[in-house]
């Protein structure tokens, strides 16, 4: 398909597209290169003659004013999530059913504009992290047709590698949205459990289960992800939203954590390939090596205990019914969750919440852990000779994580030398998601690498400091919350993130108060006499911002501050009365200069 006219395009190409009378006939000509029979990435595809009717729904809500972020942009979704008036087959023909209604995730998306335009392949029942346990066909890798895809999303991961869609849903379990990214050089956004809704989505272990987002770049996961999080589903017993306290950006140089042992399973290539992101990562960021060892051994919880059951309540009546019609891997992993009881489950279900907690409480002293997506590659060849095992090894570093309560993204790294893709991943607590999701489009844009397997240059994008990170409040500083200066920590140890320097409007005046320890200035605007002030916005979670006030002394508050391009934020304003005994400091134009002068003074 290296003809077709949109492919690697992400969602701004589509969404510029669309203003066009073009769009259209860019939509009939990628439909219209879909071929199931030659592509198995695909289950089932959109027809023209659909493609014509939902355009048409899409100009009619268009014309009526409607809000549509994604007007016209195609998406594809993996086959066990419901799409009304499609089949769902979970990749077993023998469960196929006619899905009655949207999945919650595919409400939302068709809600906001975008076009359905297929549903893809997948490891049978989403068990397997390989991407060739289905009866439509292995999903090749899109580098190497001799090596595996990764799964369960094998197709979701695939279409979007190859620049066919700009984004397509997973599902994720134990790396199922990450370990086919990491193999495709494309980005998986793994969210909290339950800020996406799984209404709608046949389970593989119903309460560890997410919906994924794959892409090409970061920004675009971003954007489809808090789409699909916008609100909680009452109808998804798993359903939560985010609290108000989450994280939103990442520190200038963040703290990563890594594993003081790391396991690729004897590939030198792999091994070689992180060692190399590993370097990458020094230049954005400092390092902790960490004890891996309970996010191992909660790892071979997944499947070495009774969460499998979960897999055999799912597809239960098949199973005792039809068993023959299960692939035959994923039968033998199913059918083991017969063999556990009630005593177990508890067992089980103690020790994860322990290590849980400990892998918490590591997490919670770091910015983010940082491990290879998978610690190895293999070809279809080695897995038809080691089903099992194989598989095992690729969740190595992603089998933990819903188990733990925690974000993931997978992202795009260093290639092996080989030529095929290796992928790094950022893991944090619970609610880390914007935060990862920062520092995603930070080391895009650092390695600026090909998008998926298209050959597309990556295009970074402008850097929009008008928009507020979500649920968080924009804050001027002055003075001693600087960068760098000695009161910065109140802003840092609340999640607050920096996002630039910048100036006041020519309307204020800067003083040095007196008695203040740490110093201290005082800003006020005035009428006449004016000038730019150096400041800095800084971007505090909500439910930190009280907090925040609370310590900030008389003659200091927070009101309204108006920026030198127009923009109002809060920030740090002073009672009239102080003034009268502070120093005009107004020809230094900020605070950080007037203390290295103030230094100076003292020094001579």
């Amino acid at each position: 398909m290296t003809s077709l006219s949109t492919l690697g395009w992400t969602l701004k190409d589509w969404q510029t597209a669309h203003q066009t009378p073009q769009g259209y006939a860019y939509l009939t000509e990628l439909i219209e290169q879909i071929n199931q029979a030659t592509d198995c990435a695909w289950i089932s595809r959109l027809s023209l003659t659909q493609l014509q009717t939902d355009w048409q729904a899409l100009q009619e809500r268009r014309e009526q004013g409607e809000a549509l972020p994604l007007f016209g942009v195609p998406f594809a979704v993996k086959d066990n999530i419901d799409v009304a008036g499609w089949i769902t087959t979970a990749a077993c023909p023998a469960f196929a059913y006619l899905a009655e209604k949207d999945a919650s995730v595919v409400q939302h998306l068709k809600q906001a504009g975008a076009l359905l335009i297929g549903k893809t392949n997948l490891d049978q029942f989403a068990t397997g992290l390989v991407g060739t346990r289905s009866p439509y066909g292995a999903v090749p890798n899109s580098f190497n047709p001799e090596y595996i895809s990764g799964g369960s999303s094998s197709g979701s991961a695939s279409v979007t590698a190859r620049g066919l869609v700009p984004f397509a849903l997973g599902t994720d379990t134990a790396g199922s949205g990450r370990v086919p990214a990491g193999f495709n050089n494309i980005v998986g956004l793994k969210p909290t459990r339950g800020w996406f809704s799984i209404q709608g989505v046949v389970p593989a272990c119903r309460s560890l289960d997410c919906v994924s987002v794959f892409a090409l770049t970061t920004a675009d996961a971003l954007q489809v992800a808090q789409i699909l999080g916008q609100k909680q589903d009452l109808e998804d017993a798993y359903s939560r939203q985010p609290p108000a306290a989450t994280p939103t950006r990442m520190p200038e140089r963040p703290k990563f954590a890594i594993p003081a042992q790391l396991e690729f399973f004897a590939d030198p290539f792999a091994e070689e390939a992180f060692a190399k992101a590993r370097a990458e990562l020094s230049r954005l960021v400092d390092w902790v090596e960490i004890d891996f060892s309970p996010f191992t051994e909660l790892a071979e919880l997944l499947y070495q205990g009774p969460w499998v059951a979960e897999r055999t309540h799912a597809i239960g009546e098949l199973l005792q019914q039809a068993p023959e019609q299960i692939e035959s891997t994923v039968r033998s992993i199913v059918t083991k969750g017969s063999d556990y009881s009630a005593i177990d489950c508890f067992a089980a279900e103690y020790r994860r919440q322990e290590l849980a907690r400990m892998i918490q409480h590591t997490l919670s002293q770091v910015d983010a852990l940082v491990v290879p997506t998978s610690p190895r590659i293999r070809t279809q060849a080695e897995m038809q000779q080691e089903p099992v095992l194989y598989n095992s090894q690729f969740g190595t570093y992603t089998n933990f994580t819903n188990l733990a309560d925690l974000s993931a993204l997978a992202l795009p790294a260093p290639f092996r030398a080989d030529g095929l893709p290796a992928g790094i991943t950022l893991i944090a607590n619970a609610w880390h998601d914007f935060a990862l999701a920062d520092f995603g489009q930070r080391w895009q844009a650092h390695l600026a690498l090909p998008l998926g397997a298209t050959g597309q240059a990556f295009q970074p994008a402008a850097e929009d400091v008008s928009t507020l990170a979500p649920g968080a409040v924009r804050v001027a500083v002055v003075g001693a919350h600087l960068r760098g200066m000695p009161l910065n920590f109140q802003l840092t140890s609340r999640h607050a993130a920096f996002v630039e320097a910048t100036q006041t409007a020519p309307e204020y005046r800067l003083y040095a108060l007196a008695n203040t320890t740490p110093p201290k200035p005082g800003l006020a605007r005035v009428a006449d006499k004016g000038a730019s002030i150096l400041v800095e916005l800084w971007d505090i979670p909500l439910a930190h911002l009280g907090a925040f006030v609370a310590e900030i002394p008389e003659p200091l508050g927070i009101g309204n501050l108006l920026l030198q391009d127009g923009r109002n934020v809060k920030g740090f304003i002073c009672e009239p009365l102080a003034l009268e005994s502070a120093k005009d400091i107004t020809h230094f134009g900020g605070w950080r200069a007037y203390i290295t002068d103030l230094k100076k003074s003292q020094e001579n």
